[in-house]
Parts: C-alpha cells; structure tokens; sequence
C-alpha cells in the first residue's frame, strides 16, 4: 500500500487528523491494534472546549453532539460547604463547553472516515514503523486476518496514545527530553444509573479529598473521589462508596443521588510532555506526546489541538510544497500544552488534599478558591482556560 500520511492510533488524535486531512484531499491509512468494539465501548469522559465543539460542527461530525450531548455555561467550585458558580459562559463573551464522551466522539469519527470510504485498519499485529530519517517512512504490521502489510508513507504521525510505541522513535539520550510528575493521590471514578445528581459539574474540595460530580446522560452520571494510587476496586463495595461521595459533597445546595454502580476503576494521575514532538518525518500528537492531570478537562481538547495544527501544516506542504509549518509544528502546538499542563496542575493542586499538607496549606488552599471566586480576574482566569483558547 501506499498513502500520503500514515497514522497509528485510531483515537481522537488519529481519527480527527485523518478525517481533516480527507476534507483536504489527502490521503491517509490509520492502523489501531484495538479492535473496533474496543475503541467504541471503552468509556471515556468528555468535556469538549468550544474549540473543540466548533471544530466537529464546522466539519460535519456536530449533528449527535448537539442532539446528546450537553452544554454547559458554568461550573461549581464547593467548598466550606456551599457551591461558588463560575459564570463561563458570562465571562469569557459566550463560550461554553459541552459533555460529549470521548467514545461518543470516536463513534461519529470512525463513522465518518468508513463512511468516506476511509481506510481505517482495526486489530493489528505487530506494528513497527522504521525510516522516519529518509523521504519514505514505511509502517509494517499483520492485519486483522493475519495479513502482512506494508505501508509506504510519505509521513508518519503517532497517535497511539500513553502506552506509545512511536514516541520511542525518537532517540531518549540524543534527541527527546522527557518532562514527568507523578502525584501522590489518584481518582476513583464509577458510573451509576441515575438522574444527575447537578445541572452543572460540581468541583469539590473537601477535608477528606477531593470530588467530582459529572454526567453523562440524563440516566448515567460519572463521579470521582480522591483516593490512594494503592487502593483496589475491591475495597470500595458501593454503600462505601456513596458514603464517601455524600460525606466529601452533600449539603446546602447539593445532593448526591445514588444509583446501580456499574464500572468502578482507578485512575492514576500524572503530568508528562515529551520534547520535541517530531522527529524526521515522524510527527506525534495526542496523548503519545504529553498527559495532563484530569482536573482541567484537557486530554480530548489538547490531541484534537494538536492535529489542528498538524493538519495545516500538511496541508500547506501538499498545497504550497512549503515546509515551513512543519517545522514550526512541535513549538507551535506546545504553546498550548504548557499553557494547559499549568492550568490543569492549579486546579488539581487548589482542589486535591495533599498528603503532606500542612494546616498553613489547608488554609492557603482555601484563600485561593475565595480569591477565584469572590474576584471577577479570578473567575475570568478560570473561565478562560477551562472553555479553552481558539483553535491556532
């Protein structure tokens, strides 16, 4: 086989890239090892940035979104007790953000790229990429029949996420440096049949940790609570958990409506960014080049981000034979990633207990969220970066 730009990983980096360079007349093959039941049924959270939601409208993949998903104009901050709104909407000229889960959004892609007749290989074996250093980098790997393939490319992008392969392509001691927090809490998170338990998302810092009060659809809403890395599913049995859930929120102006729990897991958190995000004629993006901590409602918005940019500047090197955005790719997309790994570190450090806090930080910590919340600068800083900056 032969194409244009050649992508591993068919997430929301691979697929929107895919599906925006189609719209720009050039080809692309995506490989996945994932089977596609796999992508589609793995459930993800989704906050999407008006950028983010914009893009999918002006594209054509909007049409479910605006029927399922939910917008989104403001966000609760709770603490001491009572809820502080974050007028987004207000503060930042009309932007907003919508729930959409992030398997929602790679059904509508996948659905769009097999609807356009868009090679997408799911189930694949054995994936190597090899000579991203000459003019014609080539992807190998055993389709979903056991099929050797070989791919012939003139680019090669990584999109396969944290567990990558293709960042190790770019050489650790010569070349890429890697930038790394681990923290020393987690998230438990559940899905649970049952009304919402808010009309908006509830940010909760509490005493005991840190919560999360979050939907998904009028019958299945997603919640999480701080936990130990170390804690095990099986030592939340579901009356611990709505115990724990109405102890760190429940109160004046909030109630936590209970339901069947069925998905618990634990999410561990770090922040990491690899630079540089290219490498010959390899390009990375997504989650394959950096992760943020969950608090800022960053991952999904940040990879599509990334394939904005990545995108015009392969479109500016099949339309113009100019190379000049492709070199600019990795400083041009870590504006951004920097900008969003600072805003996701200060909201997961204004909200989570700390292990080693002391009571001088407890009551720094609250003097901060009454700062952003009593102070129009405060909440705009906030509003701003949570419904996200233009697409660059």
């Amino acid at each position: 086989m032969r194409t244009q730009v050649g992508i591993v990983g068919a997430g929301p980096a691979g697929l929107m890239l895919s599906h925006l360079l189609h719209l720009s007349g050039i080809e692309s093959v995506v490989v996945d090892i994932r089977t596609r039941q796999d992508i589609e049924e793995t459930i993800k959270a989704g906050v999407l940035e008006q950028g983010t939601r914009d893009l999918m409208t002006e594209t054509g993949l909007g049409a479910r979104m605006a029927r399922e998903g939910s917008v989104h104009r403001g966000i609760q901050l709770r603490f001491n007790g009572r809820n502080h709104r974050i007028d987004l909407y207000g503060l930042t000229g009309g932007r907003a953000v919508t729930v959409y889960a992030q398997h929602e959004v790679l059904k509508d892609l996948i659905a769009a790229r097999l609807g356009a007749d868009g090679q997408v290989h799911f189930g694949a074996d054995d994936v190597r990429v090899d000579d991203v250093l000459s003019d014609d980098p080539v992807i190998t790997f055993a389709d979903a029949e056991g099929r050797p393939q070989r791919l012939d490319c003139d680019f090669v992008v990584g999109c396969d996420g944290s567990r990558t392969y293709t960042r190790s392509l770019v050489p650790a001691a010569s070349v890429r440096r890697d930038y790394f927090r681990q923290y020393p809490f987690a998230w438990f998170g559940i899905l649970a049949e049952a009304p919402p338990s808010s009309e908006e998302l509830i940010y909760a810092r509490h005493e005991r940790g840190f919560a999360l009060i979050s939907t998904r659809s009028p019958s299945v809403q997603r919640l999480y609570f701080q936990c130990d890395p170390a804690d095990a599913v099986e030592a939340w049995p579901d009356d611990r958990i709505w115990a724990e859930l109405d102890a760190r929120v429940s109160g004046e102006d909030a109630r936590i409506t209970p339901g069947r729990i069925f998905q618990k897991s634990v999410l561990q958190f770090r922040s990491f960014v690899c630079e540089p995000m290219q490498y010959g004629r390899l390009f990375l993006a997504g989650d394959a080049a950096h992760t943020v901590p969950p608090t800022g409602a960053k991952g999904m918005n940040l990879a599509i981000a990334d394939v904005h940019v990545l995108s015009r500047a392969l479109v500016g090197y099949y339309d113009r034979k100019s190379t000049e955005l492709l070199e600019a790719y990795t400083s041009t997309v870590l504006r951004r990633v920097w900008r969003a790994q600072h805003f996701s570190y200060w909201m997961t450090s204004m909200l989570h207990r700390f292990p080693e806090a002391s009571e001088f930080d407890l009551r720094r910590q609250l003097a901060e969220l009454e700062a952003v919340t009593s102070t129009k600068s405060g909440a705009t800083f906030l509003a701003g970066n949570y419904v996200g900056s233009p697409l660059d």
